[in-house]
């Protein structure tokens, strides 16, 4: 696990897991006080659980942020990560069951090979990419 902080505030920005990293049945990857969850479960065979829904609650907080998580599930992909102010940070190759999140700052993506494919992952609602994005 990489974790990328924020040269100006010091605050977790982004994460980055590679798939070779786990070993347990399951792994917690990202903070329960962050919007976007995501947990690794490495199953055996025979393996169940108990049926269940999710219920509908009313949000504990007055101000949102869309997170975002890529899973690279064939081929490979250079991700960009930048800082809260627009400044470049670092960049990893992300290959097939590595995934990448973003909790805060930005982001881009470069695909390095055809035939990539990726699972993208964001916390909604989606209210349009005025409400959604700031470009730099």
């Amino acid at each position: 696990m990489l974790k990328i902080k924020s040269k100006i505030s010091d605050k977790l920005l982004h994460i980055v897991y590679s798939s070779e990293e786990f070993t347990q049945e399951r792994t917690e990857l990202v903070g329960p006080d962050s919007f976007i969850q995501c947990a690794y479960l490495k199953l055996e065979k025979g393996k169940t659980f108990k049926p269940h829904r999710h219920i509908w609650k009313s949000p504990s907080y007055n101000k949102v942020i869309a997170q975002e998580s890529w899973v690279v599930i064939n081929g490979s992909v250079k991700a960009l990560f930048f800082d809260t102010d627009g400044t470049f940070l670092e960049s990893h190759i992300l290959n097939a069951g590595d995934a990448s999140f973003t909790l805060e700052g930005g982001h881009t993506y470069e695909i390095l090979e055809d035939d990539t494919l990726v699972y993208e992952y964001k916390t909604g609602p989606y209210e349009g990419q005025e409400r959604d994005k700031e470009f730099f």
